[in-house]
């Protein structure tokens, strides 16, 4: 029995060796340059416009702020999840159907991990950081106009706006595995509207 479990633990070492071969001769440094660049640029960007703007927002549009930030990134993140979790085969049989988006939805899944690293890292930090500054907004104008306690409102604010994020994405994870293939294909038929002819 332990010979067999030895013989085993072997087979899934080298097939695992063999999987790690092939990816690592598939990451694309272009591409990680462009991820770093992008995730950068539009964290930078958005970061000094939410600097500039969400200060003067009243609390209430702050909070619809925080809670768009933190559906976006939670949608996002089940995107990626779903391309990573989808079967090819279905929209190669649908792409040779000539159904819409089913060509695009192949294109995401031949790529799953760069379009995963996109959805839920550059976009996800992104939305984190947008939500986390409307959070601050939030607690600072509870302090100021309702005498709140400033040490507990920041940290309830931030504590409340966490618990979202990760319950969302929690729930979503789970989502986005069972119904990969449908999430993968509206996305992908969503996105083919914006495709040239």
């Amino acid at each position: 029995m332990k010979n067999k479990n030895n013989n085993e633990l072997e087979n899934l070492i080298e097939v695992t060796k063999k999987k790690e071969k092939i990816k690592k001769e598939r990451v694309n440094k272009k591409w990680v340059t462009i991820v770093v660049i992008v995730a950068f640029v539009t964290s930078f960007l958005l970061s000094l416009i939410s600097e500039l703007t969400i200060p003067n927002l009243s609390l209430f549009l702050g909070v619809i702020i925080t809670f768009i930030f933190i559906f976006t990134g939670i949608l996002f993140d089940i995107i990626g999840v779903s391309v990573t979790s989808a079967d090819e085969k279905v929209f190669h049989s649908m792409s040779s159907r000539k159904v819409k988006g089913a060509t695009i939805a192949v294109k995401f899944k031949k790529n799953a991990d760069k379009v995963s690293s996109f959805c839920c890292d550059v976009v996800g930090d992104v939305c984190g950081i947008i939500s986390g500054a409307a959070a601050s907004t939030i607690a600072s104008i509870l302090v100021v106009d309702f005498k709140f306690n400033a040490l507990i409102t920041s940290v309830t604010i931030a504590a409340v706006v966490a618990s979202l994020t990760i319950g969302g994405k929690a729930i979503g994870k789970s989502f986005a595995i069972n119904k990969s293939n449908i999430i993968l294909y509206e996305f992908a038929k969503f996105i083919s509207n914006f495709y040239k002819k």
